[in-house]
């Protein structure tokens, strides 16, 4: 559960879990780096990528296999990095410049874990996505909770203490807060985690939000994570949807 065995000599360890992400793992990681520092820590965790993922990550970062499932991806990851704060980002959310300090101060001030604010790029005056970008951040403030689009991070202590990620493929991010949530709390960190809107629009917007709605009931209900997966992509395969596997939930 613990992590590297080396001594830890990085501030900052960002954990990207990756299937077929050629599009976008590159400025993911220049942005990490350009918000977190330059001795941030990046791992890239792919999942058996048939694109030029693998290549293009490992000019910028450290680089594992494991199999595709992102709860298992990030704990890989998780382990191997030998970071003081853990930064959990999918391979399609970037890092606003001040992200390095915001999550300082969310440190500073003894919080063990939190996130950042839910923002779509580009930006859009369409109001569909300007009240998803309200609900997600709605349901932060108000249900303590946070999902991989809004770079869910926690010190080492408090990733060790809560268990860590568990090994599932979808709703790992769900599991992995609600279990620091008991140890340290959450803070929401002054600053914003900003995600493609690629799934909305190539789903169909109230299609890819009925779907996230449906699982997340489905979740709460007690179907299992895995059971879940198989229905979504089997779903999404029917109707000829593309499928990225880093980043499937707002």
């Amino acid at each position: 559960m613990t992590g590297s065995t080396e001594t830890s000599t990085h501030e900052f360890s960002v954990i990207i879990p990756t299937l077929d992400e050629e599009a976008e793992i590159e400025e993911t990681l220049r942005r990490a780096k350009r918000a977190l520092g330059p001795d941030c820590e990046l791992w890239v965790i792919d999942g058996g990528s048939l694109d030029r993922t693998v290549e293009l990550a490992g000019a910028l970062a450290k680089t594992l296999s494991a199999d595709p499932s992102r709860g298992g991806q990030m704990r890989v990851g998780a382990a191997a990095a030998s970071g003081q704060i853990l930064v959990f980002l999918h391979a399609d959310t970037w890092l606003e410049q001040d992200a390095g300090n915001a999550i300082r101060l969310a440190v500073a001030r003894g919080f063990g874990a939190g996130c950042l604010r839910f923002a779509l790029r580009p930006p859009s005056r369409d109001v569909r996505y300007r009240l998803l970008e309200y609900g997600v951040n709605w349901r932060t403030r108000v249900f303590s909770t946070a999902t991989g689009d809004q770079a869910i991070f926690c010190t080492r202590e408090a990733y060790d203490q809560s268990g860590g990620v568990e090994d599932i493929p979808l709703f790992e991010d769900v599991t992995l807060v609600r279990a620091l949530r008991r140890k340290t709390g959450l803070f929401v960190a002054d600053s914003q985690a900003l995600t493609s809107r690629r799934r909305w629009e190539h789903g169909g917007f109230f299609r890819t939000l009925a779907t996230h709605w449906f699982l997340r009931a489905a979740h709460a209900c007690g179907v299992t994570p895995g059971t879940l997966s198989k229905l979504y992509r089997n779903r999404a395969q029917a109707r000829k949807d593309p499928v990225h596997r880093s980043s499937t939930r707002p």
